[in-house]
C-alpha cells in the first residue's frame, strides 16, 4: 500500500513538474515588425502560429527546405514571410520601372531619328525643289537650224554650256516677247560653251525671229 502511495505521489510530482516547464516557454520575442527572435522551446511551427502564417511559408523565408526538419536555436533571429515578400515586391517595382524608363528612352531615340531624317529628307526636297522649277535667270538667246549644219539633233533640243546645263536638263524658256519654248539640252554650240550665260536654241531656218537674238529668262522643268 504504501509503495502504491509512493508511485502515485512521484507521478503527480512528475505531471506538476512537467506542467510548469511548459507553462515557462516562452513565445518569441519580437524584434522589429519582420523579425523575431527565438527563445527557448520555439519551434518553427509555434512562431508561424503566433504570427498568423504558415510554417511552409515561414520555411521559404528563412532559406530552409520546406517540410523538412527545422532546427532552431534560442537567440536565433526568424525572418518573418511579410518581410520578403516587401523585398520581393520592391525588386519587382524597381525592375518594372527600369524597363519601363528604358523602353521610355528607345522610343525617345526612335522619334528623335525620326525627326532627323524627316529633316533631312525636307532639306533634300527643298534643295531640289530650289533648282527645279525656279527661274535660273535671264540668258541670251541666239537660234540656229540643224539641218543648216547637216546636224541630225532636231527642233526639240537647245545647245548650252554643260556645266550649267548637263545634257537632259528639260528647260522652259521664255522669250523677251513673250513665247515660251520647251527645249532639252542635247548638245553645246561654240558660243554656249563659251558663254555661261547663252543658249542657242534649235529651230528651223524658216522660224528663226528677224531679230536673232534676244533674251530670256529659263527655269528647269
Amino acid at each position: 500500500m504504501k509503495k502504491l502511495l509512493s508511485i502515485a505521489l512521484l507521478s503527480s510530482v512528475a505531471l506538476t513538474a512537467i506542467g510548469a516547464t511548459t507553462n515557462t516557454v516562452d513565445a518569441a520575442t519580437t524584434v522589429d515588425s519582420t523579425h523575431v527572435k527565438v527563445e527557448s522551446g520555439d519551434t518553427f511551427k509555434s512562431i508561424a502560429a503566433a504570427n498568423g502564417v504558415s510554417v511552409s511559408a515561414l520555411e521559404q523565408a528563412n532559406n530552409k527546405e520546406v517540410g523538412g526538419f527545422d532546427l532552431i536555436f534560442p537567440g536565433e533571429t526568424i525572418t518573418l514571410p511579410s518581410a520578403t515578400s516587401n523585398t520581393a515586391s520592391t525588386d519587382t517595382t524597381t525592375q518594372s520601372a527600369t524597363t519601363t524608363a528604358n523602353t521610355q528612352s528607345a522610343n525617345t531615340q526612335v522619334t528623335t531619328d525620326t525627326t532627323n531624317t524627316q529633316t533631312a529628307s525636307n532639306t533634300t526636297q527643298t534643295s531640289t525643289s530650289a533648282s527645279t522649277g525656279t527661274s535660273q535667270g535671264t540668258f541670251k538667246i541666239s537660234f540656229y537650224d540643224p539641218a543648216v549644219l547637216d546636224s541630225n539633233m532636231g527642233y526639240s533640243g537647245v545647245a548650252a554650256n554643260l556645266s550649267v546645263f548637263p545634257k537632259g536638263t528639260q528647260l522652259k524658256i521664255t522669250l523677251a516677247d513673250g513665247t515660251v519654248m520647251y527645249r532639252t539640252v542635247n548638245d553645246t554650240g561654240t558660243f554656249a560653251n563659251s558663254n555661261s550665260q547663252q543658249l542657242d536654241v534649235a529651230m528651223p531656218s524658216s522660224s528663226i525671229p528677224s531679230y536673232g537674238v534676244t533674251s530670256a529668262t529659263v527655269e528647269i522643268v
